[in-house]
């Protein structure tokens, strides 16, 4: 009874008109922040902490965390029309949400999104209400060894769901690797492979090496057919709405990307980015045409979208329940949270029960106002793809070009973006798939320092790799994925055996 007392009490301080406002207005700088690729919830958090200095905490946090949010729900825009994810999180909808595009069912994959990232929205910040304190307990059970075999799960998963060859995407998956090495080791403090350029100890940042793979080497291949008479008008076909048949498709994929979301968001790190891949490997798995996703299939938008958002709201239970920052948007949160003398953890919400329930109530109101402010937004945002090739892959190259810039104000990163896209214009010409490499890039560090991490701990004992169930249980299922395309083609070979 006082849980739900608190819960209404929320809904008072979510629905004072100057904190609807501020929800508003950062659900809408959130969808700007994930249609533009470059910035990320973040990098836009961090830009819009100074213009909240004066503000009280709630209507601060409210409108910093509807940036948040929103920020997921835009960056599919840019993933599904010119195949430029904004976010590690948005590269699985590039697979098939592209595609769709491309056989003139952008408005389909557009609203699909935002109806799975309603849904998700909804669904956790339900969970959210009820299971923020138990779950943040649990997430204090899974230690560096069961990460690393949660993190070398989703890199199998990326290798086998990609692709008709294994071996080209486990050869995307080790370059990935490779460069995922580039910078300074945080556990010695040297540099490696730097090349004495002090830009890369950093290391190879994600949106330089997606933009250059996805959206350059997108536009050497649009100019390749253009100059070869191959290029056509993509259009659109049909409705701007789903069909009924694409509905029925959807619905479970959208089902099961929330509570995999959900319950990926509460470990620390790449929570977003591996709840899409877990959501799109288990799509594919259950599917009965498993060969056609890659292709177009509306699964293959659905659930990870609907992840990716159901994992931004699961990143809160960390956060408010133990003072935890699961990712740098939650960093950055965490520290806007202490700016206005507000101490996550365990007391929070004993002490300051008005600002966590108008939080959790803000993001109900919150995942609305994006749902009514994306669905018009389709209309126009389809209207890109009559755009003529001539303007397009200017804009393409200059909206590409002002996000990678906007990073670090580097010129190297133009020119590595540069790089990037003629390696990605390569794999494209010999079948290599290219969200394996990205999101390796992306995974690499997290799984080399949870590995690390591991070993230290254990004093060089590689049987804390398999010393709890849960690590046990992630390898095994790791081993299984990994041997899954395997399991068609020895099908197919004793099935011609026996036809001989």
């Amino acid at each position: 009874m006082e849980q739900l007392t608190h819960f209404i009490g929320g809904f008072a301080v979510a629905l004072e008109p100057i904190n609807l406002w501020y929800a508003f207005l950062g659900c809408v700088m959130g969808t700007i922040v994930g249609v533009l690729p470059g910035l990320g919830p973040a990098a836009g958090m961090a830009l819009l902490i100074p213009a909240t200095f004066g503000m009280e905490p709630a209507s601060a946090i409210i409108m910093l965390a509807g940036l948040y949010y929103g920020a997921q729900y835009g960056g599919s825009t840019t993933s599904i029309l010119i195949n430029t994810p904004g976010e590690a999180s948005s590269v699985m909808t590039t697979l098939d949400g592209f595609q769709m595009a491309k056989a003139g069912r952008a408005g389909a994959a557009l609203a699909v999104a935002a109806i799975g990232s309603f849904i998700a929205g909804t669904i956790s910040v339900i969970l959210l209400s009820l299971l923020a304190v138990p779950l943040s307990r649990f997430a204090l059970t899974i230690g560096p060894a069961e990460y690393f075999a949660l993190l070398l799960f989703s890199m199998a998963s990326v290798t086998s769901l990609t692709g008709s060859s294994l071996p080209k995407a486990a050869f995307a998956v080790a370059i990935g690797l490779i460069i995922a090495t580039v910078g300074i080791d945080l556990q010695s403090g040297t540099s490696r492979f730097t090349g004495s350029v002090p830009e890369l100890q950093d290391g190879v940042g994600f949106i330089v090496a997606a933009v250059g793979l996805f959206a350059v080497s997108e536009v050497f291949v649009t100019l390749e057919q253009m100059f070869a008479g191959k290029t056509e008008l993509i259009g659109l076909k049909g409705s701007l709405w789903l069909t009924r048949d694409e509905w029925r498709r959807a619905r479970m994929p959208i089902l099961r990307g929330s509570f995999i979301g959900f319950f990926k968001g509460i470990l620390p790190g790449g929570g977003a980015t591996i709840a899409t891949i877990l959501s799109y490997s288990l799509e594919k798995g259950l599917s009965k045409e498993p060969e056609k996703f890659g292709t177009g299939m509306i699964e293959g938008v659905a659930g990870p979208e609907a992840a990716n958002n159901a994992a931004a709201t699961g990143a809160f239970v960390p956060l408010l329940a133990l003072g935890l920052p699961g990712s740098a948007s939650t960093a950055i949160l965490l520290g806007a949270f202490m700016i206005y003398g507000v101490q996550p953890g365990p007391g929070l919400l004993a002490k300051n029960p008005e600002l966590v329930w108008g939080l959790i109530d803000s993001m109900y109101i919150g995942n609305v106002m994006l749902f009514i402010l994306n669905l018009p937004l389709i209309m126009l945002f389809v209207r890109i793809l009559y755009v003529p090739i001539g303007i397009m892959m200017p804009l393409i190259l200059v909206v590409a070009g002002i996000g990678v810039y906007s990073l670090n104000e580097s010129v190297l990163e133009l020119f590595l973006a540069l790089g990037f896209g003629v390696l990605g214009y390569l794999m494209r010409k010999l079948s290599i798939p290219i969200p394996p490499l990205v999101l390796s890039i992306v995974l690499g560090g997290l799984l080399e320092k949870s590995f690390r991490q591991s070993l230290t701990i254990s004093g060089g004992d590689l049987g804390i790799l398999v010393g709890s169930p849960i690590a046990v249980i992630l390898l095994l299922l790791s081993v299984f994925v990994f041997c899954i395309p395997f399991i068609p083609k020895r099908r197919r070979n004793t099935t011609e055996v026996v036809a001989k």
